[in-house]
């Protein structure tokens, strides 16, 4: 045989051959048993998005289920909106708690997760609807039994972490105010979100924000390029690149001690909606920032805010309640590489080198910080036993 062939057909063997070894790397891992309960709220489609890349961090660190040891299923380890096969019939089941359990089950879950209470809407939920409009709500919003799991969980000092979008509409307005006690936190009201394109023609792209923008600023929407655009109830701020802004993409900073901390980059990019909080006593892990211009920060000041507002706060005492002020477990990623350990080295299959390449944030920034939150507190619920 010739030697090149040879060389080829080793490469060959050996690329077939990595992920079978490193399956076999992650069967053999020590398994860490955590019983995490998911809320995910906002499930239009099988895929469920909004908290698929949480289940695939649980499940790659090798975290499992305490009764039978059994990884996490995306599909059904879950509280909230469930869509049914075939979802062209749109049938539907809420897995739901209910208020007799929020003595026992608060006492039986060692971690909270809620990746998003937003909830599925008519134009989500059915095919040929327009989506770029709104509409009413099916199901959604962070309610009564909620806050009171919540409650009950940090009085037990538990593991919480909260994402964005879990003071605003839909939630009412007595669910978020409590909430946002319970945290030790203040939400501003404002939420915001980058866009690649800000043409009002663009395919999905929300048309709503261009009549709100007309409304509140009596002139027409005429923005193009790339940009920011941050709202509230009443009013709307956009922020394109070249006017607004220097550059349109959000970054999530973090400084050198939680960078080593947690094991996250000092910058990374981020195009997913967030929110705006005052985190009053909580420590600042990390930071969003946009690169605004004069004309930016004049137009953000006019509305009492800032360039830089928190990303993700932590509780200072006991320091396990955490906040995402983004919608930070909403990845693509195919699942079956949670089963393969050390597939995050391969970081050219799966992310650049790029700033501004959004596929960084999974891998660099949101897997390592769970990784680290997660990890850190199963070490110390063992190490009191």
């Amino acid at each position: 045989m010739k030697k090149p062939l040879l060389i080829t057909l080793i490469v060959l063997v050996l690329i077939l051959i990595m992920p079978l070894i490193n399956f076999i790397r992650w069967s053999v891992q020590d398994k860490m048993p955590l019983d995490v309960l998911i809320l995910d709220k906002t499930v239009p489609t099988l895929d469920r998005l909004k908290h698929k890349s949480l289940v695939w961090i649980l499940n790659n660190d090798r975290f499992v289920k305490k009764q039978n040891k059994s990884s996490y299923s995306y599909k059904k380890d879950y509280y909230g909106f469930s869509p049914t096969r075939p979802l062209r019939e749109r049938g539907m089941s809420k897995n739901e708690y209910h208020l007799t359990e929020m003595i026992d089950l608060p006492q039986k879950v060692d971690a909270l997760y809620f990746a998003d209470t937003y909830g599925v809407f008519f134009n989500d939920w059915y095919a040929g609807v327009n989506k770029s409009r709104r509409s009413r709500k099916i199901y959604g919003g962070l309610n009564n039994t909620d806050y009171l799991l919540i409650n009950e969980m940090k009085n037990r000092n538990k593991l919480i972490i909260l994402e964005y979008n879990s003071f605003d509409f839909p939630t009412p307005a007595f669910e978020s105010y409590r909430t946002q006690e319970k945290l030790g936190i203040t939400f501003s009201g404002w939420t915001g979100k980058y866009f690649e394109k800000l043409d009002s023609t663009s395919k999905d792209f929300p048309v709503w924000m261009t009549a709100m923008y007309r409304k509140a600023n009596n002139k027409p929407w005429t923005f193009k390029k790339a940009g920011v655009v941050i709202l509230d109830e009443k009013n709307i701020i956009v922020l394109e690149e070249g006017t607004q802004l220097k550059s349109a993409m959000p970054m999530i900073l973090t400084d050198t001690a939680n960078c080593r901390k947690f094991g996250i980059p000092a910058s990374v990019a981020f195009n997913n909606w967030f929110d705006i909080i005052n985190p009053l006593q909580n420590n600042v892990i990390s930071k969003f920032h946009l690169e605004t211009t004069a004309a930016g920060d004049t137009l953000l000041s006019g509305k009492d805010l800032t360039a830089s507002f928190p990303a993700v706060i932590q509780e200072p005492v006991n320091q396990r309640t955490y906040y995402f002020s983004g919608d930070f477990a909403s990845n693509k990623i195919s699942f079956w590489t949670s089963r393969i350990k050390g597939c995050e080295k391969l970081k050219g299959l799966f992310y650049s080198e790029k700033p501004n390449d959004t596929r960084r944030f999974f891998w660099l920034y949101y897997r390592p910080l769970i990784n680290h939150i997660f990890t850190d507190y199963y070490v110390s619920m063992n190490s009191k036993k």
